[in-house]
């Protein structure tokens, strides 16, 4: 079950907010066709209403940072088990979508449902929102996610047994609005945790044994990239979502980075966990400790949390082993790769990840 969501009004005294069974449902589409943030900062619409062969319709489809499909339907008036079912019917067509199709799509999207918009290519759009170049390989898996207020307990324990038992990335987002005289407030709460099922991430929760190295995606600017692997950090930020998975990180942890639609670019021992990059500091010529974003240009433009801590930019400190430039990442078909700023992953993939690195960078182990 999710947590349990309640508000109170507390200006004068204590007063429960209603929670109402408003038509939330059906105003839901357009609302997270237009913020589709508020259900995850790492999604980006690419359809709505996208036309299968079956002749049935989906809701959304967005694509994540992975460059990975993400089937959002809103239950509206079907049943729990109907929308389930649904939803593994448009799993098992949007998992054959080739790149042609999908740009398609999302032209098609454009055309119909933001004809106010500048038509730009789904490489710019994924550009301008992830800050990186769409990776090459294109909906190499998929995720599914129903959109309702609630599931029933029969329906939980059906996404439950896909998910655990069968490794189906299926989670479920519930928004509940609460009213207070004439001002309406949205709430937001996912069934599972996104960073368990997102797509590419449900191999870490498969069943086998964690290797002990830490997979780190480097997802930023190529000066951002080359001024980390120069000064020593990884960053992660921009929201929680992005930020949190860096507290895994303690010392003596051995990072392998991986700079997304690019490959992995360093391998590091991280002595320093995370730290805003207000309170990161350097050694500057001199030999004296400075605050990183008074000497780097790259550090200096990003967030500070001083501004605000959730969106705030986190770095960890770093002794990198062995970096490459971006521009000569190391890549091959099969790396385990994925979205989330840190992870621990127990799949066949990232072992043969790690020996291919191995390999690749020069590290021998004593």
């Amino acid at each position: 079950m999710p947590l349990e969501i309640n508000v109170w009004r507390i200006d004068h005294g204590l007063t429960p907010v209603v929670f109402g069974p408003l038509d939330i449902e059906f105003r839901l589409e357009k609302i997270l066709d237009e913020n589709i943030d508020i259900a995850s900062p790492n999604w980006l619409v690419i359809g709505r209403q996208v036309r299968t062969d079956h002749g049935l319709f989906i809701d959304l489809l967005a694509i994540d940072r992975d460059a990975n499909l993400v089937v959002i339907e809103l239950k509206r008036n079907k049943t729990y088990r109907d929308i389930v079912a649904q939803l593994l019917d448009y799993g098992s067509w949007v998992r054959e979508l080739r790149d042609d199709k999908i740009a398609e799509i999302y032209d098609e999207y454009q055309k119909h449902w933001h004809k106010g918009r500048p038509s730009v290519s789904i490489d710019d759009a994924f550009r301008k929102k992830f800050k990186i170049t769409i990776p090459d390989e294109i909906n190499s898996t998929h995720e599914l996610v129903v959109v309702a207020a609630s599931l029933d307990p029969s329906t939980e324990r059906i996404v439950r047994y896909l998910a655990d038992e069968y490794g189906v990335r299926i989670n479920a987002v519930f928004f509940r609005v609460f009213q207070d005289e004439k001002r309406e407030y949205l709430s937001r709460a996912w069934f599972r945790d996104p960073a368990e099922v997102s797509a590419g991430l449900s191999e870490e929760t498969t069943s086998g044994e964690w290797n002990g190295e830490y997979y780190a995606s480097f997802g930023y600017d190529l000066e951002t990239v080359r001024d980390g692997l120069k000064r020593g950090y990884l960053v992660a930020g921009g929201g929680l979502w992005y930020s949190q998975t860096l507290a895994m990180l303690e010392p003596n942890a051995r990072i392998w980075a991986n700079v997304p639609g690019a490959g992995y670019v360093g391998v590091g021992i991280v002595t320093q966990g995370m730290v805003p990059v207000d309170e990161f500091t350097v050694s500057n010529k001199s030999g004296k400790n400075v605050r990183i974003i008074d000497v780097s240009p790259a550090a200096a433009k990003l967030n500070r949390a001083k501004k605000n801590p959730e969106t705030a930019d986190y770095l960890v400190r770093v002794k990198w082993l062995k970096t490459f430039d971006p521009k000569d990442a190391i890549h091959e078909k099969g790396f385990f790769g994925n979205q989330n700023s840190v992870a621990r992953p127990r799949s066949p993939k990232w072992d043969h990840t790690i020996k291919r690195l191995k390999m690749r960078f020069g590290i021998k182990e004593t």
